[in-house]
């Protein structure tokens, strides 16, 4: 994955009042698994259904030498309306004898007599909580009723993140420090600098997480969701992952594609893209989703932007420029960085009933010159609380994550062709996706294994669900990956926003309800 870099991470995205799982991705992987597979969408579905309360009946399931992972039994306690627990898997999925670590699972018990089984689903990131997904009460109301009547739906913090066994690198003075951070990458004491800062926050990183830093990988995390499958009773895994959580269940579908039950994957990359590829698609797609905001907002009476749809981009392109090098003022101790700025931007082109909020902040930056607006944008995105506190880790376990998966190649010639591709293919806001590079550059772990495909040979039909106007995971991304799953099969949502399920529309609710339910598999091509 191409980290954009001048800042972190765009990665799991709430925005105001309106549920985004919205994620800059990272390409994951494992050993392609050798086997016969059935011709494309030709495979039979199995039926869900539970084949044990979990625990010892199970075990023979897991890998050699990790069966008291597998053998274990969740002890459930009431949290508010739902119930909580959690349960250990090992620190290194190579080495029986690591010490354990604990991962944090919430579940909201199916409302149904037949119950078919548990559906896992993960909100994205990487670094996005499955625990606050389901506790905020905000992603519950937007799931079909056959589907909660069927399901216990289950959700989880990964390795790395939340309440599970956690990254953990910088205070909050340091958080605000790397967030707003903003370099002028035409000038190599700037990429020095740039270097320095994330060195710095790497090391700090290593300090404070202690060895698990080494182990946050996705393919770590996707073992963890067969040891969840294994001790909640399923004897396949039914999954439902958004954004990042798309590779993530991929990866699992290549590990493990006997154990795939019924598997969605919600705004879906291509996890074979090179870094430059994807940071290029992002940057469009970001690009794409701003001119669609543009249009909209010079279509109405408030817009601060003047003049034609190129202009008003150039206006945005202006005032991220201007914040590079005089940041705005906020009213704060903390002005409006180019990073900040840009941030504040992006989070609300996750969905399209966010955009009001973009406008109100362009005008304030525009027309009064206070970067407040912007700010304010800024923070919810990075979780940062009025009183200066951070109530997630998102950002270090975004960081963590992508340094072991995917690090971008931190050579500076290599950096610079990379910015000048991302520039002309998306020239109002692309420099924020390039010199990724200088954010793993010293990271004190190496590269996990990546795969060499992602077929998933002998897995079930798997649907791909991808957004036409999709700013975080261009549509062709899921395009990209229903084909090079053997048994991937793709649905279209005609829209803006990232993801569809749960924010679209009736005909994307009901194709993925009976999908789950009833195991009717989408039409190939299907488009809603």
């Amino acid at each position: 994955m191409c980290l954009p870099g001048q800042f972190v991470s765009v990665s799991s995205v709430r925005p105001p009042s309106v549920l985004a799982r919205a994620v800059v991705l990272v390409s994951v992987g494992v050993v392609v698994l050798a086997g016969c597979t059935a011709p494309k969408h030709q495979v039979t579905l199995p039926t869900g259904g539970r084949t044990s309360t979990g625990g010892s009946s199970q075990a023979a399931s897991g890998p050699a030498g990790f069966a008291k992972y597998y053998g274990q039994t969740i002890d459930w306690k009431a949290c508010g309306t739902l119930q909580c627990a959690t349960i250990q898997a090992p620190m290194d999925w190579s080495d029986p004898t690591s010490a354990p670590i604990s991962l944090a699972i919430i579940r909201s018990l199916a409302t149904g007599k037949t119950v078919l089984g548990s559906l896992l689903v993960n909100p994205g990131g990487p670094g996005g909580s499955g625990v606050d997904l389901l506790s905020n009460g905000s992603f519950l109301p937007t799931v079909g009723a056959d589907l909660k009547a069927a399901y216990d739906i289950v959700s989880f913090d990964p390795r790395g993140v939340g309440r599970s066994s956690a990254v953990k690198c910088v205070d909050a003075s340091g958080m605000d420090t790397l967030n707003a951070a903003t370099f002028d990458f035409s000038k190599d004491s700037q990429v020095t600098a740039a270097e320095a800062l994330y060195g710095s926050f790497a090391a700090a990183c290593q300090q404070n997480t202690g060895p698990l830093l080494a182990h946050v990988d996705t393919v770590s995390a996707a073992r963890d969701m067969d040891l969840m499958r294994a001790v909640l009773g399923d004897a396949t895994l039914t999954y439902l992952g958004y954004s990042y959580g798309t590779q993530l269940g991929a990866t699992y579908a290549e590990l493990f594609p006997t154990k795939v039950g019924r598997m969605v994957l919600d705004g879906a990359i291509d996890p074979t893209q090179t870094p430059t590829q994807m940071a290029v698609g992002q940057a469009v797609g970001f690009e794409g989703a701003l001119r669609a905001y543009v249009k909209d907002c010079e279509a109405g009476a408030a817009c601060p932007l003047t003049g034609s749809v190129d202009h008003g981009l150039q206006q945005i392109h202006d005032l991220t420029e201007r914040a590079k090098s005089h940041p705005l003022a906020t009213g704060t101790s903390r002005p409006l960085t180019g990073s900040l700025a840009f941030y504040g931007i992006a989070v609300t082109l996750y969905t399209q009933e966010n955009w009001k909020y973009l406008t109100q902040a362009l005008q304030l930056a525009l027309q009064k010159d206070d970067g407040s607006g912007l700010l304010s944008l800024a923070d919810y995105y990075f979780d940062r609380n009025a009183n200066g506190t951070y109530s997630s880790n998102t950002t270090e376990a975004f960081t963590a994550i992508n340094c072991l998966d995917e690090p971008s190649d931190p050579n500076l010639t290599a950096m610079r062709a990379e910015a000048a591709t991302i520039v002309a293919a998306a020239p109002t806001l692309g420099s924020f996706f390039a010199y990724s590079g200088t954010i793993c550059k010293d990271w004190p772990y190496p590269k996990v294994a990546s795969p060499t495909s992602y077929h998933a040979a002998g897995a079930p039909p798997i649907v791909v669900i991808g957004t036409t106007n999709d700013p975080a995971t261009p549509y062709a991304s899921a395009q990209a990956l229903a084909k090079e799953l053997d048994s991937g099969v793709l649905l279209t949502y005609r829209g803006e926003g990232h993801t569809a399920y749960g924010r679209s529309n009736s005909c994307i609710l009901n194709a993925v309800d009976q999908y789950f339910v009833a195991g009717a598999v989408p039409k190939d091509g299907k488009t809603c």
